[in-house]
C-alpha cells in the first residue's frame, strides 16, 4: 500500500444505462471501439496508465497536472463530432494506490466533481488550476464554490474553457459506428494523476488533523500569473557576540524589499517562520508555502565583518539559479540585501523597471546602532501580539534608535504602533486616550519621513480606527497595499477598514487574498476572515472559517466572539450560550458595553445586530 498525491479525473457517459437497454450489443461493440481508438491511445500519449476500467469508464495516472489536462481536453475533443457526450471532473488530493488501485478523497471528490459537470464539459477543483502552469490561467472559468455530496467542505469548482474542435480524434473510429445508433453516450470514470513536485496547499481535513494553519476555506486558485517566492529564515552562523536576531532582521528585510515588487508575489517572513525546521526538503517546504522559488541564505556577523551568502532554487526543477557571497563590512548591510534582492529580481522578473531596482536600494537608516535596535524591537513585539511587557519593551527600543537617528522613518512607526496597540488592548474607551493621539502623531511624522513607508499607513490605520475615523482608515489602509502589494498585515488591515466602512465584499476578497500571502498566519488572520464573512452574510462559509480556527486555537478570544454571533444569529441558543462562556473564560473583560465602544462593524446597521446576536448568546451586559 502506498499514499501519493495524485490528481483525479473522472467522467460518466451521458444516459448509458438507456442506451445499453436499448441496443445492449451495439452499444458495447461502439464502447469498446472508444477504448480503443480514443481513450487508451490518448492517455498513453499523454503519459498516462490506465489502471481500472469499469464498463463505461476507467481510471488512470498522469505525472503531471498539464498532461492530465490536455489528455481530458484531447479525448473531449474526440466525441465533439460523434453521437456520444462525455463529462468530465479533475482533482488533486491524497490517495491510497493499493494492488493495482486506487482509494482515497482525491478519487471521490473527483466523481462529485463530475457530476456538476454538463454533456461535453470538464470541471476541475481549485487545486488543479494551482497546479497548472501559470501561463495556462484563462483556460479556465470560475464557477464559485458548491456543495458536494458526502464531502464536507465546500469544493471550489472551475469549468475548463473549449476551443471550437471539429472532426479529430473521433475521425479514427470507423465511420459505420459513427453512423449507426445515433443517440448513446459513453463516459469515463476517473483519471487518478501522479503529480511529482505539485505545488498546493493542504486539505482541510489534513490541515485540521496535523495543526498546520492554512487558508482553508480560501480561493485557492492560481489566478495570479506572478512568480510566487519565499524567503526562507537566514541561518545564523557561528561568531563571536552573534545574535540570532540580525540573521532574523535580513531575512525580514530582504523579504520587504522583494515585496515591493509589484511583478512578484512575495510569501509573508511570519509564515516562512512557521514551517522552520519542519523539512529538509526544500520541494515540500515550497508546498506548505505555495510557492515556485525559495530563497534560502545564511549571515554570519563577527566584530565589523558580515558575510552573508544566499542562493535561488526553482522549486519545480530543483534548480540552484542563482548563488552568491557577500562579504563585507557590518555598515554596508544595506548594499548587501540590495545586492541580494537586484540579483533575485533579475532572475525571476527580468523586465523589472530601473525605479523597482532603485527603490529596493534606499537605505532606511545611516545609523547601524539604530538599525541594530529596530531588529531588536521588531523581534520583541509585532502587531496583533497582547503581551503588555513586550510592548513596553519594543517601546525603549524603538526610542533608543531615534535618539541615535530622529529622521528613522521605520523606527517612528514602529514606537507609535506600541502606542495605539497599548490603546487597542484596554476594554473602552480607546477614541480619547492621549497615547492614542500620540500614537497617531509619531505614524504620521513616520509617512512624512519616508512617503514611501507602507507600514507607517497601516499603522495610521489602525489608530484612525480606534477614533471612529473609518474613512479615514480606509484611505490609509488602502495607500498602505498600494505601497506593498505583497504585505499581508496590510491587506489584512485594509479588511479590517472595509469592514468598518461597510464594503464587505471586498473585504473577504482582501482576507483571502492575506491569508494565500501568509499561509501560515496566526489565528487573527483566521478572525478577520470569518468576520469579513459574517458581515457579507455568508455565514455559513464564515462558520466554516472561524470552526478551523478553534481547531487549532479553542481559546482564542476573537475567534470565539464570532462563533458565538454566528450561532446566536441562527438560533443554535445552547451552543451559542456554551461559547459565550468560554469566551467569557478566556477574556474576562469581555462585555457588550465594551463592545459598542469598539464598533467592530462601524457605524453600520450591521453593528446593531452583531450585538442583538451577542445578547441572544447570553453576552455580559459589563465586564
Amino acid at each position: 500500500m502506498q499514499r501519493k498525491l495524485a490528481a483525479i479525473m473522472a467522467a460518466d457517459i451521458v444516459d448509458y444505462s438507456r442506451l445499453m437497454a436499448e441496443d445492449e450489443s451495439s452499444t458495447y461493440v461502439e464502447l469498446r471501439t472508444v477504448f480503443d481508438h480514443l481513450i487508451d491511445p490518448t492517455v498513453a500519449r499523454h503519459g498516462g496508465t490506465t489502471f481500472k476500467t469499469m464498463g463505461d469508464g476507467f481510471l488512470a495516472m498522469f505525472p503531471s497536472v498539464n498532461e492530465a489536462v490536455d489528455a481530458a481536453l484531447a479525448i473531449q475533443q474526440g466525441f465533439d463530432d460523434g453521437p456520444f457526450k462525455l463529462r468530465i471532473g479533475i482533482n488533486l488530493g491524497d490517495v491510497i494506490e493499493d494492488n493495482g488501485d486506487v482509494y482515497g478523497d482525491g478519487v471521490n471528490v473527483a466523481a462529485r466533481l463530475e457530476a456538476m459537470a454538463e454533456p461535453g464539459q470538464i470541471f476541475v477543483s481549485g487545486a488543479v488550476v494551482m497546479a497548472a502552469e501559470r501561463n495556462r490561467g484563462d483556460l479556465f472559468a470560475r464557477l464559485g464554490r458548491r456543495r458536494a455530496k458526502n464531502i464536507p467542505e465546500l469544493l471550489e469548482v472551475y469549468r475548463v474553457r473549449r476551443a471550437g474542435s471539429p472532426r479529430s480524434i473521433w475521425q479514427q473510429v470507423p465511420h459505420v459506428l459513427r453512423c449507426s445508433a445515433a443517440r448513446w453516450s459513453y463516459g469515463v470514470a476517473a483519471i487518478a494523476l501522479i503529480l511529482i513536485g505539485t505545488q498546493i496547499s493542504p486539505l482541510p481535513l489534513a490541515a485540521m488533523v496535523s495543526g498546520i494553519p492554512t487558508a482553508l476555506s480560501l480561493d485557492q486558485t492560481r489566478r495570479d500569473p506572478r512568480p510566487s517566492i519565499a524567503v526562507m529564515p537566514f541561518a545564523t552562523m557561528s561568531g563571536s557576540g552573534n545574535q540570532p536576531y540580525f540573521a532574523d532582521g535580513l531575512t525580514e528585510d530582504v523579504t520587504t524589499a522583494l515585496a515591493r515588487n509589484p511583478e512578484l508575489q512575495v510569501i509573508a517572513r511570519d509564515s516562512t517562520y512557521a514551517v522552520r525546521g519542519q523539512e529538509t526538503d526544500v520541494r515540500k517546504l515550497a508546498a506548505k508555502l505555495g510557492v515556485d522559488y525559495v530563497v534560502e541564505g545564511s549571515a554570519r556577523r563577527e566584530g565589523d565583518q558580515l558575510r552573508v551568502s544566499a542562493q535561488l532554487i526553482d522549486v519545480g526543477t530543483g534548480a540552484h539559479l542563482w548563488s552568491h557571497s557577500f562579504d563585507k563590512k557590518v555598515a554596508d548591510v544595506f548594499a548587501v540585501q540590495s545586492e541580494l534582492t537586484t540579483e533575485i529580481v533579475a532572475q525571476l522578473a527580468p523586465y523589472i523597471g530601473r525605479s523597482e531596482a532603485a527603490a529596493a536600494a534606499l537605505r532606511p537608516t545611516d545609523n547601524l546602532q539604530a538599525y541594530d535596535l529596530v531588529l531588536q524591537a521588531r523581534n520583541r513585539y509585532r502587531h496583533g501580539a497582547t503581551d503588555h511587557n513586550a510592548i513596553l519593551d519594543a517601546r525603549v527600543l524603538y526610542q533608543r534608535a531615534l535618539e541615535m537617528d530622529p529622521a528613522y522613518a521605520a523606527a517612528r512607526a514602529g514606537l507609535a504602533l506600541t502606542y495605539i496597540g497599548e490603546v487597542a488592548q484596554r476594554p473602552g474607551g480607546q477614541a480619547a486616550a492621549p497615547e492614542l493621539d500620540l500614537g497617531l502623531s509619531e505614524a504620521r511624522q513616520a509617512v512624512r519621513l519616508d512617503p514611501n513607508l507602507g507600514f507607517g499607513y497601516q499603522v495610521i490605520s489602525f489608530g484612525l480606527a480606534l477614533q471612529a475615523d473609518y474613512s479615514g482608515g480606509l484611505q490609509a489602509a488602502q495607500r498602505a497595499v498600494e505601497l506593498n502589494p505583497n504585505d499581508p498585515d496590510s491587506m489584512m488591515a485594509l479588511a479590517k477598514a472595509q469592514v468598518r466602512f461597510g464594503e464587505y465584499s471586498d473585504a473577504v476578497a482582501n482576507a483571502e487574498r492575506a491569508r494565500r500571502l501568509h499561509p501560515m498566519a496566526p489565528e487573527y488572520y483566521a478572525y478577520v476572515h470569518g468576520q469579513a464573512l459574517y458581515a457579507d452574510g455568508r455565514r455559513e462559509e464564515a462558520a466554516t472559517v472561524i470552526s478551523e480556527c478553534l481547531v487549532r486555537a479553542p481559546r482564542d478570544a476573537n475567534c470565539l466572539l464570532i462563533q458565538a454571533a454566528l450561532q446566536g444569529g441562527s438560533g443554535e441558543l445552547e451552543k451559542a450560550q456554551a461559547t459565550m462562556a468560554s469566551l467569557v473564560e478566556a477574556h474576562p473583560a469581555f462585555s457588550l458595553e465594551a463592545e459598542r465602544a469598539y464598533r467592530r462593524f462601524g457605524d453600520k446597521p450591521l453593528m446593531e445586530e452583531f450585538l442583538q446576536d451577542l445578547a441572544r448568546a447570553k453576552a455580559p451586559e459589563t465586564a
